[in-house]
């Protein structure tokens, strides 16, 4: 039995619990964490090896920013703000949002975006700070057992890029707060309720700017008082980072590695920094 099958078959246990009709399990995403669509009673359910996961962190987080009226998803309230444990997983169960709309407005998308800052403003629960993730890219880098196909100069151009810009945006000593970590256009959904921001586990204590450097460019023209500057460097860092990430041997991104190699060609490339939505959407190049 795989290990896919088991944590489709934990989330069923679990649904099933709660008297939610489980009749099939949808695979939404597959990466570090395994989102399911159980229908019909059309509950998410995110699934993860106990001991990998965030899963309080998140859910505790969910709880406080619906307290805050924030633009962010819900727990599922026939599970409850829990997380659940079996055969080795840990499951949290949340609302299933029908988009209605396949791509937002750049004007909305950065005024969401506003408004869950000013939201995780009134958070106080203990969280990770920024470098703490860069500190993971940073490790994927430094062992070769962990990204064995990638070339030695390119080992050693990116875990200097990502120690160099860790200091640079250290160092300019921006006010920091909560933030999403990754609200690019795959983690943010156009609903009745309007744009509602899911996948909380990567938040973070960091400069807002951190977060725009994950969004369309079109969108941080709408968000007010933005430091270009240091939004620049923060575009810069994410794009190290992700590459990092797409050369982690265990990375299960589509076409990871092709990815990874042109965003170490971007890197090398130099200023202007794109966005990760202009790279994703790149050609192939020779």
């Amino acid at each position: 039995m795989t290990d896919v099958t088991r944590a489709i078959e934990a989330a069923t246990s679990v649904a099933v619990s709660l008297d939610l009709l489980v009749e099939d399990a949808v695979v939404l995403h597959n990466s570090n964490k395994l989102a399911l669509r159980l229908t019909p009673c059309d509950v998410v359910a995110r699934v993860a090896p106990v001991g990998q996961e965030v899963a309080r962190f998140e859910v505790d987080l969910a709880q406080r920013l619906a307290d805050a009226g924030s633009p962010a998803g819900r727990s599922e309230p026939r599970a409850g703000a829990q997380v659940y444990t079996r055969d080795g997983f840990a499951v949290t169960l949340w609302t299933y949002y029908e988009p209605v709309t396949p791509h937002l407005a750049p004007v909305d998308y950065a005024r969401a975006l506003e408004q869950l800052h000013a939201g995780m403003r009134t958070v106080d629960l203990p969280s990770p700070r920024f470098t703490d993730r860069v500190t993971e890219a940073e490790e994927i880098v430094a062992d070769p057992e962990r990204s064995p196909e990638l070339a030695d100069a390119d080992r050693a151009f990116l875990g200097g890029r990502l120690a160099r810009l860790r200091r640079a945006i250290a160092d300019r000593g921006a006010a920091e707060q909560l933030v999403h970590g990754e609200p690019h256009p795959g983690n943010v959904l156009g609903t009745e309720d309007g744009p509602l921001f899911i996948d909380l586990e990567t938040c973070c204590r960091g400069p807002v700017e951190f977060d725009l450097a994950h969004v369309p460019e079109a969108v941080c023209a709408h968000y007010p008082g933005v430091d270009h500057g240091l939004l620049d460097e923060c575009r810069q860092l994410v794009l190290a980072m992700v590459a990092a990430w797409r050369w982690d041997a265990g990375d299960q991104f589509p076409d990871g590695r092709q990815f990874g190699e042109e965003l170490l060609r971007v890197l090398r490339e130099g200023p202007p920094w794109p966005t990760l939505d202009t790279v994703i959407g790149r050609p192939d190049e020779p």
